[in-house]
């Protein structure tokens, strides 16, 4: 996170904010109102007048960049250019066109340059420049500018694309202040001042980040060599501050500067390396390996909505189970996923051997291109947690369901500190009170668990426990069939209708008791019609989703179609 150079960090605090190596988690770090998983964070404009959203997707009338003759084929000595004009994106290009018409340096930038060198497709194209935001706000009209202390620049494209540009900069930690400069003392007045200042120096830690640069002073700043390489597009070539090419070409994640103190700057940069040696296959540097092992106990004094933001990262991009195994090395699970931390603990060898089952069995769902909510990752993580901690429910419908203790205190912090939506952390719960159904070992009625719009997701988590597991693939295929799988032989002593009749024969005494009299005193009658006429009511089904969904309004769960059954 960027912050105000005339901003004092506070006293003691146990949560300071690096930093972002990425610049695309700026928006998410610097502002509590967003959502930290939206992919596109657009905060308010910063003039009065803000311009509407059309015009930012609107084609541009004037200067509308469509030549690319400033485009090289080759290199200034007369090689091919080191990447494919072909390869890049054209939308990148009209930026990089126009910075360079209003006399800007500008190139694209980290991981897109990266990618295209290891012969990979990227994300996204991001460029950095010399024109300060203001400036490159006057030049682009479908422009807006993001961040509240380092500004970033959003120029929107059809299609809700987005091309990122940010200006270039220093690191805060290796300027050189000049003695009585800028009204800076000339030398400690006393001893305590000395001691005061040598106890600040040694902590890493960057909490201002906000100096603008030379391209060279912005490629030295970064984290990793293979993340501060330029690609200048005028002259086909790629610029090498850092020796990147070197670490690209060995397949080695270094990096820059001493990796102790890069860790210690921002040790969220742990999950960075970790991410890129399993998405890319790199193998970490040996040095740069053990810093991260000793950076491992600042991790809690980051952000935990950036921790929580990189954690989803891992999952999201099918790399979860190496990632995962090598952050268990690194023993930073515990800091990460405490439940996880001690499920390997309480389990031994079989436990990790069940979970990461569970963990392959993922990512193979997300390399099949199928997109998955947080809330499915999530669970499908955490049900060999839950599988392990049986729960004994209630008989009273009015109770609200629940998983483990460990997992509601998980879902619990992440809400409170780390800004995880209630809503994906309600679905998560659900979703994991619903695979006791989905196995059969709590029998609901068939009806209305299949209408409740989280049933396919639910679905979603069994098949996954089904691939890892190997168990109870019957009943899988009986769900997908539209039957209802059978119940276990432990519960083999009750039958489908006795707990609901219970629950109607309550509830019917308590308010409508009378109603069934004046019918003639037939029960079962009055007990059908009442089913018929309450189907989405929990205490009448008592399906899962429909206490669970119920009682979220108390748990300050967001209200939505979930909670609205039938």
């Amino acid at each position: 996170m960027t912050r105000d150079s005339t901003e004092t960090p506070p006293a003691g605090g146990p949560t300071l904010q690096p930093a972002p190596d990425d610049a695309r988690e700026v928006a998410a770090s610097e502002d509590g109102s967003l959502d930290p998983f939206e992919v596109l964070p657009v905060p308010e404009a910063a003039e009065e007048n803000p311009t509407p959203m059309s015009a930012f997707t609107e084609t541009l009338p004037e200067d509308p960049l469509t030549e690319t003759d400033f485009l090289s084929d080759s290199t200034p000595s007369g090689e091919p250019a080191e990447i494919d004009p072909d390869k890049l994106d054209p939308d990148a290009l009209k930026v990089i066109h126009r910075l360079h018409a209003h006399g800007h340096q500008a190139y694209l930038v980290g991981g897109c340059v990266r990618d295209l060198l290891l012969g990979r497709t990227p994300k996204d194209f991001d460029i950095a420049t010399s024109a300060h935001p203001g400036e490159v706000r006057a030049i682009f009209r479908n422009c807006r500018l993001i961040g509240r202390r380092f500004r970033l620049a959003h120029i929107y494209f059809k299609g809700g694309k987005i091309i990122e540009v940010s200006t270039f900069r220093a690191n805060p930690t290796e300027l050189d202040v000049t003695p009585g400069e800028n009204g800076a003392d000339t030398g400690a007045e006393n001893g305590e001042e000395e001691g005061n200042e040598a106890e600040e120096s040694q902590d890493l830690l960057i909490t201002h980040d906000n100096v603008f640069g030379t391209a060279e002073q912005d490629a030295r700043r970064r984290d990793f060599t293979m993340n501060g390489l330029f690609y200048d597009v005028a002259q086909g070539r790629v610029i090498d501050y850092v020796r990147g090419r070197r670490d690209l070409d060995e397949r080695y994640i270094r990096t820059i500067g001493d990796p102790e103190v890069r860790m210690r700057e921002d040790p969220v940069r742990i999950l960075r390396a970790v991410r890129f040696a399993s998405k890319l296959g790199l193998d970490i540097e040996s040095r740069t390996y053990a810093a991260m092992e000793g950076a491992v106990e600042d991790l809690p004094r980051c952000a935990p909505a950036r921790l929580l933001e990189e954690t989803f990262r891992l999952i999201r991009g099918g790399v979860a189970a190496p990632s995962l195994r090598l952050l268990a090395a690194l023993d930073a699970l515990r800091v990460l996923l405490p439940p996880v931390a001690a499920y390997f603990k309480d389990n031994g060898r079989r436990g990790r051997e069940t979970f990461y089952a569970y963990v392959e069995a993922l990512d193979r769902r997300v390399a099949s291109g199928e997109p998955l909510d947080d809330s499915i990752l999530l669970a499908a993580l955490l049900v060999p947690i839950a599988q392990t901690a049986p729960v004994v429910e209630s008989q009273d419908p009015t109770v609200r369901p629940s998983v483990a203790q460990a997992i509601e205190d998980l879902l619990a912090e992440f809400v409170q500190t780390a800004r995880l939506p209630r809503r994906i952390a309600e679905r998560c719960r659900l979703l994991l009170i619903a695979q006791r159904t989905l196995t059969g070992e709590r029998r609901r009625r068939t009806g209305a668990f299949r209408r409740h719009p989280l049933f396919d997701d639910a679905l979603i988590v069994f098949e996954i426990s089904v691939e890892a597991t190997g168990q109870h693939r019957e009943a899988l295929e009986a769900w997908k069939r539209g039957e209802l799988p059978p119940l276990k032989p432990s519960e083999g002593g009750a039958t489908e209708g006795d707990a609901p009749r219970k629950r109607r024969r309550r509830r019917r005494r308590s308010g409508r008791g009378k109603a069934g009299a004046g019918e003639g005193g037939s029960a079962a009658a009055a007990g059908s019609a009442e089913a018929a006429g309450n189907s989405g009511d929990a205490g009448d089904t008592g399906d899962d989703f429909e206490s669970g969904s119920e009682s979220g309004g108390d748990s300050g769960a967001d209200s939505d179609s979930e909670s609205d059954e039938g």
